[in-house]
């Protein structure tokens, strides 16, 4: 019998609200059914990213940079309270909230989302301070570092031997619907492998429809 592959460390930079990188998410879970990979779930913030050209923005999404600072303060301040391992479930229970339920981002749908994975609802707190913004902004930072400022939510990382970071990082991929099956096995491999070119940058075509979530 050939023995296991060792699984990929996969580090996965998200924002909750962005309804793209939810399903990039998705897919990445699929990815985890279908290929021996072991994800790391990091915060990001599209709030951060964009504080300095707000101006610049649609009014609806300055109004959704207003929102975004709540929940993911929250996942910070849950993260520091009880370890790295509540992120998968918490961004789970408030993406279903955001993106599938079409709940709003307000603090109410928070505390459902922490009651949903049994934490403190007190936890919510978080979102009306800036007591948690240094590890939010460090861990943000973490991600956005390996990519450049030129791109948004999802970041991914995974081992590679070009860069002095030694990791291989890359915004996206922007999908919808997310791939299951083999489908989605086939496109993490086909990620792996241009992400692997030190010289290659990018590819992109318009989008045609909107996120579709299922």
């Amino acid at each position: 019998m050939p023995p296991v592959p060792s699984p990929l460390p996969v580090d996965f930079w998200f924002d909750p609200v962005c309804p793209w990188t939810w399903l990039t998410s998705r897919w990445m879970l699929e990815v985890r059914s279908a290929r021996p990979v072991d994800i790391t779930w990091h915060v990001m913030s599209l709030a951060v990213l964009n504080e300095w050209r707000l101006d610049e923005l649609p009014e609806h999404i300055r109004d959704l940079m207003g929102r975004a600072w709540a929940p993911v303060r929250t996942l910070i301040a849950a993260q520091i309270a009880f370890g790295a391992d509540v992120t998968e479930p918490l961004y789970t229970a408030l993406g279903t909230r955001y993106h599938l339920n079409q709940e709003p981002r307000t603090r109410a749908t928070i505390e459902a989302a922490l009651g949903e994975v049994g934490l403190p609802a007190d936890l919510a707190d978080a979102g009306d301070t800036d007591a948690y913004d240094e590890a939010l902004r460090l861990s943000h930072r973490e991600g956005i570092t390996l990519v450049g400022s030129e791109v948004g939510s999802p970041i991914i990382a995974v081992p590679g031997p070009h860069t002095l970071s030694g990791k291989v990082a890359f915004f996206g991929p922007v999908v919808t619907p997310a791939p299951k099956g083999e489908e989605a096995a086939r496109l993490w491999d086909g990620t792996l492998a241009v992400a692997s070119i030190p010289g290659f940058y990018e590819i992109k075509r318009s989008r045609a429809v909107g996120p579709l979530f299922d």
